[in-house]
């Protein structure tokens, strides 16, 4: 986590702590909190108090620790049936995974990083580290890459300057250079692949979900590792891959979701 100080006053704060307090993904305490926010300790202590008050936060007192507040669930299963892709793509992705007999990820980007939105194992697939709500990096993921080909030029720079380019793998992309040359690639033949750019053994080939006037709003991809199938493989389910996210565009084509950005 980046510590990073918000610009929006008060409100700025206290989403800037919000999202600390969630993206550690279980009870947290308040030193470590602390430990990766950019905030004094007492102005930290307030605003915590403050979301504790009004129910987005939950706060253990046998336990000393901070949860995600009722309040917040609450908001957050409206604002999931409301504007992620997710509830509209689900069968879809369902379908596709029992099909290939693989993990499907379905992810949105949210400034210039990957929000996994979904992911379906069959019972025989490989089952990957991706959750829903897990942010990755859009340079080194076959989603995240085809998301930024397929953007329009505007939002893609927004994107690529966002990206932070994290060496994870010897194969991951070290600059915009060679991104940007990968990026031509992709939109000429309609996937991305992640070369174990990402993790160590994990490959994936992934489409664009376009909705009402070719806008990326989404992806799709097929994951698995290399013990399994080789990149010759995995292409050979690119019929089935872009016939879903065809399928689920369509769907979407009256869909007031945000577009990738």
């Amino acid at each position: 986590m980046n510590k990073h100080v918000g610009t929006d006053g008060t409100v700025g704060k206290a989403l800037d702590i919000l999202d600390t307090v969630v993206a550690f993904g279980r009870a947290v305490r308040f030193a470590e909190i602390q430990e990766v926010s950019p905030y004094p300790k007492a102005t930290l202590y307030r605003i915590l108090q403050s979301l504790t008050n009004q129910g987005m936060l939950a706060h253990d007192e046998e336990r000393m620790v901070y949860v995600p507040g009722l309040r917040l669930v609450r908001m957050a299963r409206h604002a999931w049936n409301q504007s992620s892709l997710g509830p509209l793509a689900l069968p879809f992705i369902e379908t596709l995974a029992r099909d290939v007999g693989e993990t499907v990820h379905l992810a949105q980007m949210e400034y210039g990083r990957v929000v996994f939105i979904e992911k379906i194992t069959p019972e025989d697939g490989f089952q990957t580290m991706a959750r829903p709500g897990r942010r990755s990096p859009a340079h080194c993921t076959g989603v995240g890459k085809v998301m930024l080909a397929f953007m329009d030029e505007e939002r893609r720079q927004l994107a690529l300057d966002n990206q932070q380019y994290e060496p994870f793998t010897p194969a991951t992309h070290s600059g915009p250079q060679t991104l940007l040359t990968e990026l031509e690639t992709v939109r000429q033949k309609g996937v991305a692949f992640d070369r174990e750019e990402h993790e160590q053994g994990i490959i994936s080939i992934a489409a664009p979900i376009l909705g009402s006037s070719k806008r990326v709003i989404g992806a799709i991809s097929i994951v698995t590792s290399t013990f399994r199938m080789s990149l010759e493989d995995i292409d050979k389910l690119r019929p089935a891959l872009l016939r879903t996210a065809a399928q689920i565009g369509r769907e979407a084509e009256v869909w007031p979701y945000p577009v990738a950005q």
